[in-house]
């Protein structure tokens, strides 16, 4: 990543990304480990033959990769690299998404959710099984509002791929499952009359990890995320309709 320019900026930028290829290794060959307190500016620089301000800069990327924490007045740190803050920005990512994009990602959620659901058959527990009832219950209740079938959907799954005991496959799912994909599909399904089928779905998957059958539970998501991407190629294959102007006031000025 080298930007050439008149003052000398693509040496810049490529001794920010030699620091950071630097501290990268230290993290990865375990000089540096999870909670690892990094040396001061001025001594890390020297270490790595590169200028404060390279560091400097490298330092902010990784922090804003979650990689590092810089704690004010206090010193900079390795943070735990877990999973779920490592992804936190694919979700982010996921909802700037549009169009054929989209339907990428839901071509990866078909392939990984009704692995992970076949997996979570075999690992889930009495208590997880009750807590997925207990949404099932809240997702029925809810029919006629979308919002909150978004919101007992997204724990549904969420509490499916929990119990697949994979903190990185729980994440990456977490991560693809974006907030506004979801809230149109259910408005869809709401004006649609058919919420029913979908809450249906759900309770096919719960039914399977109840009875701890994989291959049933691997079916039943993904007959869900196909409903789910039918939906959605539909809503992205509607024209898209401008704003109508703003209508003229009835009355004029001075009439009664």
């Amino acid at each position: 990543m080298i930007y050439p320019d008149e003052k000398g900026g693509s040496r810049h930028v490529a001794l920010t990304d030699e620091a950071i290829a630097r501290l990268r290794k230290m993290i990865q060959s375990g000089e540096l480990p999870p909670g690892a307190r990094l040396p001061p500016e001025h001594q890390l620089a020297a270490q790595m033959g590169i200028s404060r301000s390279g560091v400097r800069e490298a330092v902010k990327v990784l922090e804003s990769a979650r990689v590092l924490d810089v704690r004010r007045g206090d010193g900079t740190y390795v943070t735990s690299l877990a999973p779920a803050l490592l992804l936190q920005g694919l979700g982010f990512a996921v909802e700037l998404l549009q169009g054929d994009t989209l339907l990428e990602v839901m071509e990866v959620r078909r392939l990984l959710e009704p692995a992970a659901t076949a997996l979570a058959a075999s690992r889930i527990t009495d208590e997880q099984l009750a807590e997925l009832g207990n949404l099932l219950d809240q997702m029925r209740a809810s029919a006629g509002d979308a919002e909150q079938l978004m919101h007992y959907d997204i724990a549904f799954h969420r509490a499916v791929v929990n119990a697949t005991g994979n903190e990185t496959l729980t994440s990456l799912l977490d991560g693809l499952s974006g907030r506004t994909v979801r809230a149109r599909i259910w408005r869809g399904l709401v004006l649609g009359n058919v919420t029913q089928n979908t809450i249906n779905e759900h309770d096919a998957i719960y039914l399977a990890l109840k009875a701890r059958d994989q291959p049933l539970a691997k079916a039943a998501a993904h007959m869900h995320v196909n409903t789910s991407e039918s939906w959605l190629r539909a809503m992205l294959a509607e024209p898209v309709i401008p704003n109508p102007p703003a209508r003229r006031s009835a009355k004029r000025s001075g009439s009664s």
